[in-house]
């Protein structure tokens, strides 16, 4: 039985998310995401500067002029978004903790996929794949998407991200888009990423807190890993400390972001105190100028 709560913040992400689709994203994602391919559509007369390596000689012997074969992209895609769910998407500010972060964006891109005739699916995991639904298109389907996402618990205490992309390459036997959603707070994931990303047309969604990149001076501070309970004190006041974990940090996310681009792997970087709208965009426009 769904709680009342739940169900509001459902219909409240419908709304927010599928104006976002209709006035900005739905057809930038058509776009930026195109068909598997060519697929034969109707023969027609030949006109002049029609490619003439397209004519159909069957047709043209049969009626003694000239037909051309005809083709469209193949639109239908799949959209399988493999979310992560272990603990440390608890962490957040008063905009989004990582978790809402995740499902906001989830939610626009399920609609817009819907919205485009493509199936979506969902693969929810920590250290342990814990939900997944089947692609399906429609909306009710995309509604119980949203309503996983909201629910589903955590059973692991870690994440791995190969246990989750390994799942979905089992899963999937077309190519399809697959967008990662997760804080990447996992190490030896880098096979699998090249795996799913020779397969797939494979998109990170890297989702960050901004004591992640920067660390207030808020005095003694219980910095603890939300997903193994380890907590140790730290005196955020002191400059030292605090310059130093700040490099340690930013380090981290720069080799994150530079590994990724080296990989040739699309990625979107988003903050749990600003808008996704801007990344989103950026994400857009980056797919579209590549064709």
């Amino acid at each position: 039985m769904i709680s009342k709560e739940i169900l509001k913040k459902i219909r409240k992400l419908e709304i927010q998310t599928k104006g976002l689709v209709n006035n900005l994203f739905g057809g930038e994602y058509q776009s930026a995401f195109k068909g598997r391919g060519m697929a034969f559509s109707e023969v027609r007369s030949y006109s002049y500067g029609d490619d003439i390596r397209q004519i159909d000689w069957n047709v043209t012997a049969r009626t003694g002029e000239p037909f051309i074969k005809v083709f469209e992209e193949e639109r239908e895609q799949t959209l399988m978004l493999c979310v992560d769910i272990s603990n440390s998407g608890k962490l957040g500010t008063k905009l989004y903790t990582k978790a809402e972060l995740a499902i906001e964006i989830c939610a626009v891109l399920a609609f817009s996929a819907i919205q485009n005739g493509d199936k979506v699916g969902l693969v929810l995991f920590s250290d342990v794949v814990e939900k997944v639904v089947p692609p399906k298109k429609g909306k009710k389907h995309v509604l119980r998407i949203i309503r996983e996402l909201y629910t589903t618990k955590a059973t692991g205490k870690g994440t791995s991200i190969s246990t989750a992309l390994n799942y979905v390459n089992r899963l999937l036997n077309r190519r399809s888009i697959v967008v990662l959603a997760s804080d990447f707070q996992d190490t030896d994931y880098e096979t699998a990423l090249k795996i799913t990303n020779q397969k797939h047309d494979l998109v990170n969604l890297s989702i960050r807190h901004p004591f992640e990149e920067v660390l207030p001076d808020l005095g003694l501070l219980p910095l603890y890993n939300v997903e193994t309970g380890e907590q140790v004190m730290v005196d955020s006041s002191n400059k030292k400390l605090r310059a130093h974990l700040q490099s340690k940090l930013k380090e981290k996310h720069a080799a994150f972001d530079k590994h990724m681009v080296k990989l040739q792997m699309d990625t979107i970087v988003v903050h749990t105190d600003k808008s996704y709208v801007r990344p989103l965009m950026s994400f857009f426009q980056r797919r579209l100028s590549r064709y």
